[in-house]
């Protein structure tokens, strides 16, 4: 039976690593019973990257941002583009920055079939990234270490079978139709970080079985660094507490009040602790 998926990508000014990734993709192997159709956002690109996709994959649709959406907000409109299209059977997310192996695709099914004979049920897949220069493993999975009422979390390192976890990275992220009739995408309350690890702590706790691949499905940096700032000037620590792509602290919050309520106010004094007293939490993370 033919089954068709949404691939859903935002991207912002990184022409090279875009195409690059959409390069590996067009590259990969794709089952004979699988059609995918692909859903770009451009969210105030001035690097020409529409230009150069749309020269190069005429097939893609091209879906312009206003320049603010950050990525999950362009993930959402992405998302609701694709659902304007069809009811597909299921979304592959990626982020543009991701080079993908050529047999991606096989895994994630081989991940499917297990969850299906295992659970009886389908739900989120995600395919571990590693470093090309260290070999380390950078996105993927991670189990909550101290339950499911503690925010504390560890990734998990692939093996020659899917591994089940509690959240999931959406560098390579397949997710099932049925977790989207009930539980929805991305939460508006989101713009960038924590819309991941939110959804497929919800989809968790709907009770949709949640996995990473056999292996590796990609290669991608680990790019976040330290996630505090070191700035000498109070005023940028206190503006890099609050940015999206900084500590989040308005997303971290909602994603404490949402699944670690006990720990709201351990998680307040952390965010703070990083803000005011950076050269100790160096200290603390050498």
């Amino acid at each position: 039976m033919m089954k068709t998926i949404a691939v859903l990508i935002t991207c912002h000014n990184r022409k090279e690593k875009t195409l690059q990734c959409l390069q590996t993709l067009f590259k990969a192997n794709l089952p004979e019973n699988l059609k995918m159709e692909f859903f770009l956002v451009d969210d105030g690109c001035t690097d020409g990257t529409s230009k150069a996709v749309t020269d190069i994959y005429p097939e893609i649709n091209i879906v312009l941002g206003n320049g603010n959406l950050f990525w999950a907000g362009g993930m959402r409109l992405a998302f609701n583009e694709a659902r304007k299209h069809s009811d597909y059977d299921g979304y592959l997310l990626l982020n543009d920055d991701v080079e993908l192996t050529r047999d991606f695709l096989s895994k994630i099914i081989e991940t499917q079939e297990y969850c299906l004979k295992k659970h009886k049920k389908g739900g989120l897949y995600s395919g571990s990234t590693k470093e090309k220069r260290s070999g380390k493993i950078s996105y993927g999975g991670n189990v909550l270490t101290k339950g499911i009422d503690f925010p504390a979390y560890a990734l998990v390192q692939p093996s020659e079978i899917p591994q089940p976890c509690h959240l999931t990275n959406a560098n390579i992220l397949y997710v099932e139709k049925e977790v989207i009739d009930e539980i929805g995408f991305f939460d508006e309350n989101f713009s960038h970080a924590f819309a991941d690890y939110d959804f497929s702590l919800r989809a968790f706790k709907a009770g949709f079985p949640i996995y990473i691949t056999a292996g590796i499905c990609g290669y991608c940096k680990d790019d976040h660094g330290n996630n505090w700032s070191n700035s000498k000037k109070l005023k940028n620590r206190i503006k890099y507490l609050k940015s999206p792509t900084g500590l989040a602290y308005k997303e971290y919050m909602y994603y404490g009040r949402s699944h670690f309520p006990k720990q709201v106010p351990k998680m307040f004094l952390k965010l703070w602790a990083k803000t005011l007293f950076p050269s100790l939490w160096d200290l603390k993370n050498k």
